[in-house]
């Protein structure tokens, strides 16, 4: 893992603005690649304050290992959908936490993730771009490096990462199409449960009715934030609350967990700048809901 860069004008005075201004690094991730002397300018490592000539031919190396022994490998089934040599992306399964905790100690998709880091001999820490709720199924971006986890958040942050889900919400939307726009923010005396809230975080879902059933429908959501339980909470304060969210509607016949699914995204690969869109295909569970 690799960046490469070949002076060929005067539009930089030296390696830090390459670095900052080109790349975009982090001045704590340009500190850190100082530190593991990881910055070469003409096959010589430098520091970051090197000035640099035309012809001169910078590369930054982001291969160096990582401590990650703070989580635990286990071999546990991935459905891996993209991988290359700076991301891996997973198509999670509903039941599966992203990270491990006390309950999922050694039995997330981080340990699992370590497994096959391990397997591959990338000695990186364990880093998810985007999180899921224990019972949310669909994708889960990994980085394997801090520099791509640097850019894709600033992605997230500029509103070029985008995120569609896919959801079974009880009866049927007046408007069809519309945003929600409400405040969350973390119900008194929980730790898990939200609420819509005025003294809450800025909360934006932009939804579509795609379907609808006997007595629920199919509903497409785009965030536009990324607030915990965001669309379960949206969707449970305009009076349709998720096929099987317990939490914030009832249990059902149909679903054992609430019906929602993280089916697509899309970003800008940071290294090829191409255009990447990745879909995880409909769990079982939702897709026999769907077919009913």
């Amino acid at each position: 893992m690799k960046l490469e860069y070949l002076v060929s004008n005067k539009l930089y005075k030296n390696i830090n603005d390459i670095l900052s201004i080109e790349f975009k690094i982090s001045t704590r991730l340009r500190n850190k690649l100082i530190k593991y002397k990881q910055i070469f300018l003409n096959g010589k490592n430098v520091d970051s304050r090197t000035t640099i000539n035309i012809g001169d031919k910078l590369v930054v190396n982001f291969n160096y290992e990582e401590d990650n022994s703070n989580i635990l490998p286990k071999k546990l089934p991935l459905d891996i959908i993209y991988e290359d040599e700076w991301l891996l992306i997973i198509n999670k399964s509903a039941g599966i936490a992203v990270h491990p905790s006390i309950l999922h100690y050694d039995d997330s998709l981080s340990n699992a993730v370590r497994y096959y880091f391990d397997q591959i001999g990338l000695k990186k820490k364990i880093r998810p771009v985007n999180r899921l709720d224990l019972n949310t199924s669909g994708i889960v971006v990994f980085a394997k490096c801090e520099y791509i986890q640097e850019c894709l958040s600033l992605q997230m942050r500029n509103g070029i990462f985008k995120k569609e889900y896919l959801c079974l919400v009880q009866g049927f939307l007046d408007k069809k199409e519309g945003v929600i726009n409400l405040p969350i923010a973390r119900k008194d005396g929980s730790i898990i449960e939200r609420c819509i809230n005025s003294n809450g975080k800025e909360s934006i879902t932009h939804y579509k009715v795609l379907e609808e059933f006997k007595n629920y429908s199919l509903v497409m959501c785009n965030l536009q934030t990324g607030r915990t339980h965001q669309i379960r909470v949206h969707m449970q304060a305009i009076g349709h609350p998720l096929i099987g969210d317990t939490l914030y509607g009832e249990s059902s016949n149909f679903i054992s967990r609430q019906a929602l699914h993280s089916y697509k995204i899309y970003f800008i690969h940071p290294i090829t700048n191409k255009a990447i869109e990745i879909i995880a295909k409909l769990p079982e569970d939702i897709k026999r809901c769907v077919i009913l």
